[in-house]
């Protein structure tokens, strides 16, 4: 399959809203691929290659300096092939290694296709071709039921192999896959309510548990042979020796725990998410020692647990973890549940996660059955620059520079503004277009991407925290940042500062 034919699927996939339309378009692409071609093409769609991590970042590909082909000569194949390479650089001479690969692969590919290959790369593909999408159109050019490709792609952690079962097995194949200790499982997913009360009244009765600022976490243990996974299913077992011992310690064989972890500090509080995801890292410091959390079990001693209810699952998670379970309570009282999101919030946590008692376990789109609830924090900033938008953005000036008020010039001039964060979420239309309209009459200069702006223009910005980033001047970045509105009615001079936001990360959030 050529290149040029997957990146004009996904650029019509990202210029449509129509959820049917993408699938279709997806799914014609993915008939037309062949079975070894059909992992890489998940990979990329996904912005997720199958290679995994490549050591590269956007200041790598935007430095690169390389003549586009005219002629759109690439196969997935040649990609697939390129980013083997990419993969296994590795020791002295990698970064040179990692630039001669990435420039022959820019050399060889049209501009629209390095416009698709290098937002695939850095995960910024945004085309709304998200697995929930893709999963649905594996279905569909597959003739096989959605639930059936759901349940196959959950319990084998992969959708491009779950697509080749799919499309080029017998049906019985896609039916056997099975729950398997030692190989990860895609993670269940959970929706969001304003309040507790808002939470319980979608699930019914329910288990009410402390929302960690940690990481997740999955387990397997067979014997004394234990895994660690992470969300995306990285394997880290290697970097976390101590969830591996208290594993080894539980009273089980076989077991498959879904849980989270996080580093405390010394007074039993929970460190910033950036310290517990460092031990992730190739450069961990192991003295900051991590803790578990588990939530949820899905194997014991050979019964698979994922479609038996909740209530089941707990049960069998309080015989097996003890200790290590995170803490909550099954109630169907908004105000005990309330209660319990203080407490929550009180030890320093995020909220509280409220999971109907009779729901099974299920991965895929965010359903009612798991709804996460936890406060949101929003701050005044200024936009100091905006990027033009791709896909069914193009045309528009879309993902927004964010800025804080730097009143002490801690970071620059004294009353001047410091970079804190970029987004593009919750922009509707009618503001994207206000965006392009406006900002013109505010702009300082311009490069081939971004039109950069005097700091006069105030955004509502909500965000469920702060973390610590050397990304930005500030030595932080916004959490999930996205746009409430523009406060026409405030200056430049009224915008929230760096030193608000530096002690959210502090976790002294009074004046926030």
């Amino acid at each position: 399959m050529k290149l040029a034919d997957v990146a004009a699927t996904a650029e019509m996939v990202a210029s449509t809203s129509s959820r049917l339309a993408k699938i279709d378009a997806l799914a014609t692409l993915l008939s037309r691929a062949e079975a070894a071609e059909l992992p890489v093409l998940v990979g990329l769609l996904l912005a997720a290659p199958r290679q995994g991590k490549l050591g590269i970042g956007w200041r790598g590909l935007s430095a690169l300096d390389a003549p586009h082909s005219d002629d759109p000569v690439l196969t997935l194949t040649d990609v697939d092939a390129a980013l083997e390479e990419l993969a296994a650089a590795s020791g002295s001479g990698s970064a040179a290694a990692r630039i001669r690969v990435l420039t022959d692969l820019a050399s060889r590919s049209t501009a629209p296709e390095w416009d698709f290959l290098s937002r695939s790369l850095l995960g910024e593909l945004r085309t709304g071709a998200l697995a929930g999408v893709l999963l649905e159109a594996v279905a569909r050019a597959s003739a096989r039921p959605a639930d059936i490709v759901r349940r196959a792609a959950m319990l084998s952690g992969d959708l491009g192999e779950t697509a080749v079962v799919a499309l080029t097995g017998a049906a019985e194949e896609l039916d056997a896959v099975g729950l398997a200790v030692g190989r990860p499982v895609l993670p269940m997913l959970a929706g969001t309510a304003a309040t507790p009360t808002a939470a319980l009244a979608l699930t019914g009765e329910a288990s009410v548990e402390y929302k960690l600022d940690g990481a997740r976490i999955q387990v397997h243990r067979h014997g004394d042979a234990v895994s660690v996974f992470t969300r995306s299913l990285a394997d880290v077992t290697h970097r976390v020796p101590e969830l591996v011992e208290i594993v080894r310690r539980l009273p089980v064989d076989d077991v498959i725990l879904d849980g989270e972890t996080l580093s405390l500090d010394e007074d039993g509080g929970p460190r910033p998410f950036q310290d517990t995801m460092s031990r992730f890292g190739a450069d961990a410091a192991r003295e900051l020692a991590l803790r578990p959390w588990f939530f949820d079990v899905l194997h014991v001693d050979g019964r698979d647990l994922i479609d038996q209810p909740l209530a089941v699952r707990l049960a069998e998670l309080e015989r097996v973890a003890g200790e290590w379970r995170m803490p909550g309570i099954v109630t169907a009282d908004p105000e005990a549940a309330e209660q319990l999101s203080r407490e929550a919030l009180a030890a320093g946590h995020e909220g509280v996660l409220v999971k109907g008692i009779d729901s099974t376990y299920t991965a895929g789109r965010r359903g009612k059955s798991w709804v996460k609830v936890k406060p949101v924090l929003t701050f005044d900033l200024v936009v100091l620059g905006a990027e033009w938008g791709s896909g069914r953005r193009r045309g528009w000036l879309s993902n927004l520079h964010l800025g804080a008020r730097d009143p002490g010039g801690d970071f620059g001039e004294p009353g001047g503004f410091v970079m804190v964060g970029k987004t593009f979420k919750g922009l509707t239309d009618a503001l994207l277009q206000w965006q392009t309209d406006e900002f013109p009459a505010h702009e300082t200069h311009r490069s081939a991407s971004t039109v950069f702006l005097r700091p006069e223009l105030v955004v509502e910005i909500a965000i469920d925290g702060v973390q610590r980033s050397p990304r930005y001047p500030g030595g932080l970045a916004l959490r999930f940042a996205r746009v409430k509105g523009y406060r026409p009615d405030k200056t430049a001079a009224e915008a929230d500062t760096i030193q608000t936001l530096l002690a959210l990360r502090r976790g002294a959030t009074d004046d926030a």
